[in-house]
């Protein structure tokens, strides 16, 4: 074997643990291999040479690569609303999908990656590399250009808009499917009474349609409200189907093998407290929906 097999071999031994870093911090799939991929060239073109810890410093690199990306995004503004719904992993309802599991170890959910979305590049970088995968301050402070004490300032701050955002989600799938189904069955019979049965007094429904002009992006609050945006989601109800939107039960719509929307549903207390809708055209389109096929 030589030395590019065996740097090959030790990249891909990292590789999971590579995309599910790039994945928290960029709440797209495609973004995350493409972060993946910058890692490895580098990697390739660089060799070992004074790297004590490989994982490690894969990490770091991802990190920087994946920070860079945030930057850019932030710059040129692609997301004008006061919300962004990132891409979910979706997998068929009663499979158990290895990659998948990789990616979302430690229950990382939508609703978490959408508050993710409200942190600065840099907060979002020291929280998700220290909180999230155990990386000292030390290795973080370099990448943000900031001391170490300054790092863990960022982290903490993240830390508190998290868990002051981030609902504290019921956990048991099998209760979650059922409200699920609820949601669904009353949304296709119009039964607005039974809507309200199952959400939140205070549940929020984001719908992310991206930028394209067909579509609608809104920010709902209340359970009125989102029983009236369920209403008209009727007449497409028909075509939804059962789905694991991050780990979590949720919903794909598809019509002539065309997808539509993605629902993501959190669960607090038996009640739907927020829904998570990716609308946008463009992005469902780098989604791997073939999975639900029959």
């Amino acid at each position: 074997m030589d030395d590019h097999e065996w740097l090959a071999e030790r990249f891909e031994e990292n590789r999971n643990h590579l995309r599910a870093v790039a994945y928290r911090m960029l709440g797209s799939v495609s973004e995350a291999d493409d972060a993946v991929q910058e890692a490895w060239l580098r990697l390739s073109r660089s060799g070992t040479d004074g790297v004590a810890n490989l994982g490690g410093w894969l990490t770091t690199i991802v990190g920087r690569v994946c920070l860079d990306q945030l930057r850019m995004r932030k710059a040129r503004r692609e997301d004008p609303l006061d919300f962004h719904v990132p891409e979910p992993i979706v997998s068929r309802p009663d499979s158990v999908d290895p990659e998948h599991e990789a990616l979302l170890a430690d229950s990382v959910g939508l609703a978490l990656l959408v508050v993710l979305e409200t942190l600065t590049p840099v907060e979002r970088l020291a929280f998700v590399l220290h909180d999230m995968f155990a990386v000292p301050f030390d290795e973080i402070a370099p990448l943000v250009d900031r001391s170490p004490a300054a790092a863990r300032q960022l982290a903490s701050r993240a830390r508190r808009r998290v868990q002051g955002t981030a609902p504290a989600a019921d956990t048991d799938l099998a209760r979650q499917r059922k409200v699920v189904d609820a949601f669904l069955a009353a949304s296709r019979g119009g039964d607005f009474e039974a809507l309200l049965a199952v959400l939140d007094p205070d549940v929020v429904l984001r719908a992310d349609a991206g930028d394209a002009p067909e579509g609608v992006s809104k920010l709902v609050r209340g359970a009125r409200a989102v029983v009236e945006q369920a209403l008209t989601f009727s007449r497409f109800a028909a075509f939804a189907r059962p789905a694991l939107v991050n780990g979590a039960p949720g919903l794909v719509t598809a019509q002539g093998g065309r997808p539509f929307a993605v629902m993501d549903f959190t669960l607090a207390d038996g009640k739907i407290v927020e829904i998570n809708i990716l609308a946008d055209l463009a992005r469902l389109s780098r989604l791997d929906l073939t999975i639900l096929d029959d």
